[in-house]
């Protein structure tokens, strides 16, 4: 069975269908991972994107349920170059194809991935359209309108993947509230593991909503799209910095480089994979990170009482803020996805202390 993919620029790649029989429109991104493609479908950050993988086989060890970052693909597509059949794995449940199709999402495979991903690198990320319908990929000129009339980015990304009422995960320690952009389920485990009694919020909470759950710290999630598309974020920062510990990984790095009076741009074709190295400028160690964003704060923006703690090795964007005098701190990674190493475990310990400190 055929499938295609139209980029907004009108270049085609046909190539073999799996997963379901639909047609999605996306941003069109590339992840440079070599393991890990179930944590990548199923992270809310790359909701409205179509994903592709560098690594050029996918799906050899199947679908499991320990490996799942939120109840379901959040990937509007899926492109390899070779989609595994026979899965071999203890912890398999079943084939990467079988998953995607369960759950409505199409997969193109057997197209020269490294083409794709070279031209999105030249050009940067681009609107797309990949379809598994039949007769779709005689239709080139219907698909090319209808990714170039797709809007990649606004309130509604992060709307459509945030709690809709508070949870409690329970715990015996200081009371953390959590602000849902779009969660893994690890950074809830790494919090939960520090013993904190963690309340889950939704992204349009207030900071009255959240002062009246008495937190002893704040915690801004990762999540999708642009960080300017969730003002109302912004004012809790503004709001609640130097009032309670703040700690924000990824689209919650860029909301409190937002709320401290900074800026945001977006990148050519952003940071995603689990090889970038970060540097600790505090002590010269070099972490191997896994990243998923496309936007960075501008660090010529940031006001003088905050100090940027870490850097990306490959292009020198700002990977962690800390404020120098507030209990504030961010990173643009994910130190919970631990890519292997473990070493970034640290962070969550710092967040721990400014806690202890404060309460």
């Amino acid at each position: 069975m055929t499938a295609v993919l139209v980029l907004e620029d009108g270049m085609v790649y046909k190539g073999e269908s799996f997963g379901a029989r639909v047609r999605q429109v996306g941003e069109v991104v590339f992840n440079t991972g070599m393991t890990g493609y179930q944590e990548v479908l199923t992270d809310p950050s790359y909701t409205g994107q179509v994903v592709t993988m560098t690594y050029p086989l996918v799906g050899n060890y199947g679908i499991n349920r320990e490996d799942a970052e939120s109840g379901r693909p959040q990937v509007r597509g899926f492109v390899v170059r070779e989609c595994c059949d026979h899965p071999s794995n203890w912890r398999s449940l079943g084939s990467l194809h079988e998953y995607l199709a369960q759950h409505g999402i199409p997969g193109l495979a057997g197209i020269d991935t490294r083409s794709l991903v070279r031209r999105l690198r030249t050009a940067g990320t681009m609107r797309g359209v990949l379809s598994t319908l039949p007769g779709d990929g005689e239709r080139v000129e219907d698909l090319l309108a209808l990714a170039r009339s797709f809007q990649p980015t606004g309130p509604d990304l992060v709307r459509s993947v945030t709690t809709s009422t508070p949870y409690r995960l329970p715990g015996d320690g200081p009371r953390v509230v959590v602000m849902d952009f779009g969660i893994k389920r690890n950074i809830l485990n790494m919090l939960s593991a520090k013993g904190f009694d963690l309340v889950v919020v939704p992204c349009t909470a207030t900071a009255a909503e959240i002062m009246a759950l008495s937190p002893c710290g704040l915690f801004l999630s990762n999540g999708p799209g642009d960080p300017k598309d969730v003002p109302e974020a912004v004012a809790v920062v503004r709001q609640l910095t130097g009032r309670v510990p703040v700690f924000g990984i990824c689209l919650g790095h860029q909301l409190i480089a937002l709320g401290l009076g900074a800026d945001t741009y977006k990148l050519k074709f952003g940071h995603r994979g689990a090889n970038h190295p970060v540097m600790d400028l505090a002590t010269k160690k070099v972490y191997i990170t896994s990243q998923n964003h496309g936007y960075a704060v501008d660090g010529a923006t940031l006001p003088a009482g905050v100090a940027v703690t870490h850097i990306n090795l490959n292009d020198r964007t700002v990977e962690g803020l800390a404020h120098r005098t507030l209990s504030l701190m961010s990173v643009q990674y994910h130190p919970e996805a631990m890519p292997g190493p473990q070493d970034s475990r640290y962070l969550f310990d710092r967040f721990e202390e400014m806690i202890k400190t404060a309460c």
